[in-house]
Order: structure tokens, then C-alpha cells, then sequence
């Protein structure tokens, strides 16, 4: 029988990738994706595909009692993926643009792990595997509010790992740094729609900036595809010693070091030449 895994965000980029590996790898995939385009596309790959929409806690609830009724009430594995940058000064976020990303990229995600841990409880095995960031490890200026999830998510996660020892369900945190996907032109959007770049201090910092995200992010050497996510994945998913963290990228791997080894006025000079 196919191992199940439940792996969100899958309309591009990572998920996508992601689900399609692990289907030619002999998982069980159930992709969600929240346009109705995207969901029919992950159909015609032959996976099994579900709305799901991160903001909205009923979509959430709907997909996974869907996911339920199909493997008769079993799931081996999650992959929370989904979530979006919202650029712009932490003093130029308003709650409400905060909020939402809070909803979008960590309220939800708990949602859904809260549903899948009774059902993993009872089975006494699962792997929950979120994929978290650089952003998680070190901040960013002008990331103010992507940097505030992706912190509190490894926060939780890891207290969730602790509380978890001796219960047969694994948790692992998968750290990317540049990755080869759509988020940068999703960030253009909410940049745009939630920060007033004109009324802003900040606004030639906007402007130039705004032009990076443009041109994908701007050029980066380090930048990979999404198969080194994938490589960490599937470690998480079969190793029988999975890792807490699996960072991916050479930035991610030297911030973790930095971390380490940097007093603070230091690292944030090493931070601000390069955002």
C-alpha cells in the first residue's frame, strides 16, 4: 500500500515540484491548490488535487476531511508549503496586511497540522514537514512581516517536535533560501496592493527594490531549483532519523553559521549590504 502524504501550495514553484516527485516516487499525493485552473492542472498529472485555501479555516477543515474519506481515515505524512511575501517597512504594514499574512502563512498551517496529528497519533507514526526559510533563520529588511512568520513557525514547529518525542510522529523544518519559483511576482502584487510606495519615507528604496522583484528577485548565483527542496524532503519523509532543520541553499547554510558566530551589531551589517 502507497504511503499518503497531504502537500499544500501546490499550484507552482516548490509544491508543485514537490508532488509530482513524490507521486513518481510511490507516494499516495493529495496536492492542494486554491484556483480552480491550477487544481484541474494538478488533475491532468494524475494527482489528487483539493481546494485549499490557507485564509479560509472552513476550506481547510473541507480538504481534509476530503483527504480522509479517500484513505479511509489514514495519513502518513504532511507538507505545509503554501504561503506568499508581503514586502514593504515594518513601519508601513498595516495590521491588517500583517494579519493576513499571519492567517495565510501560519494560523492556517497550524490549522491544518492540528487536524492531521490525531489522526497520526492513532496510527502512532507520521512525518510533518514544514517548509519554513532563510527568513526563519535571520531577518531581512523590508520583510518585516514574511520574517514574523516564518520566526514564529519555527518556533512552534520546534516546540511542536518536543512535544511530539516518543509518539512515533516526526517534525522536521526545511530552511530554502533562493529558490526558482513564482514568489517573487506574487510579491509584486501584495506590495502593491498593501503599501503606499508614494506616501512612504522609504520610497526609493521602494522603487529600486520594486525593479528586483520585477526581474525575478534580481540575479543570484545561489539560487537553485526546486529539487534541492525536494532531496531534503525525502530525507524528512523516509529517513528513520530525520532531522530537526535541513537547511538548502549556501546562504541559508552560512546564515546558520553567522547566527551562530557573529555578535549582532556585526551580523546586521553583513545583512543590510546584502538585502
Amino acid at each position: 500500500m502507497s504511503k499518503t502524504i497531504l502537500v499544500t501550495g501546490c499550484s507552482t514553484g516548490i509544491g508543485r515540484y514537490c508532488a509530482s516527485a513524490l507521486k513518481q516516487d510511490g507516494w499516495r499525493v493529495f496536492a492542494t491548490a486554491r484556483k480552480p485552473e491550477d487544481i484541474s492542472a494538478l488533475q491532468q498529472q494524475g494527482l489528487e488535487a483539493v481546494f485549499l485555501d490557507y485564509a479560509d479555516e472552513a476550506s481547510i477543515h473541507t480538504a481534509f476531511e476530503q483527504v480522509m474519506q479517500l484513505t479511509g481515515g489514514r495519513l502518513d505524512a504532511l507538507f505545509n508549503n503554501g504561503a506568499y511575501g508581503q514586502p514593504g517597512a515594518v513601519e508601513d504594514l498595516t495590521t491588517k496586511a500583517l494579519r493576513e499574512q499571519f492567517e495565510a502563512n501560519f494560523f492556517g498551517w497550524h490549522t491544518l497540522t492540528q487536524l492531521c496529528v490525531p489522526v497520526m497519533r492513532k496510527q502512532e507514526h507520521g512525518r510533518i514537514v514544514h517548509c519554513s526559510s532563510i527568513l526563519g533563520i535571520i531577518a531581512y529588511r523590508w520583510r518585516g512581516a514574511y520574517n514574523a512568520t516564518k520566526f514564529a513557525l519555527e518556533g512552534l514547529a520546534s516546540t511542536q517536535r518536543m512535544e511530539l518525542k516518543g509518539t512515533g510522529i516526526h517534525v522536521s523544518l526545511i530552511e530554502p533560501g533562493p529558490i526558482e519559483s513564482r514568489f517573487s511576482d506574487n510579491a509584486v502584487v501584495k506590495f502593491l496592493t498593501n503599501v503606499d510606495i508614494e506616501g512612504s519615507v522609504h520610497r526609493e528604496v521602494y522603487k529600486n527594490n520594486l525593479a528586483k522583484l520585477n526581474d525575478g528577485g534580481g540575479v543570484n548565483r545561489f539560487r537553485l531549483g526546486p529539487d534541492a527542496v525536494y532531496r531534503k524532503l525525502k530525507h524528512a519523509l523516509e529517513s528513520p532519523s530525520p532531522r530537526a532543520h535541513y537547511p538548502v541553499t549556501v546562504p541559508t547554510h552560512a546564515m546558520f553559521i553567522a547566527r551562530r558566530l557573529l555578535p549582532t551589531r556585526w551580523l546586521d551589517k553583513v545583512l543590510m549590504r546584502s538585502d
